[in-house]
């Protein structure tokens, strides 16, 4: 069962290496199959698709996210 739905605000994790990318993000995408070869980079879990405020995009592992504490509620 995913963490985060769709437009969740999210950023990742500061200790997170996953990407160099930092910032608020929105859950724009969510995969718990694993659709094709590209996503076994990722380790076994859930993975999303994340947007930020700029437009682009990028997928994250589950474990590199959290909510954003400036969210809105």
């Amino acid at each position: 069962m995913p963490k985060f739905t769709y437009n969740d605000i999210v950023r990742v994790r500061p200790d997170s290496e996953s990407t160099s990318r930092r910032g608020r993000a929105w859950i724009v995408g969510i995969f718990e199959d694993r659709p094709g070869p590209y996503f076994d980079k990722f380790p076994e879990g859930v993975v999303y698709t994340i947007e930020f405020e700029d437009g682009s995009s990028t997928e994250v592992h589950e474990a590199s996210l959290e909510l954003d504490p400036s969210r809105e509620d």
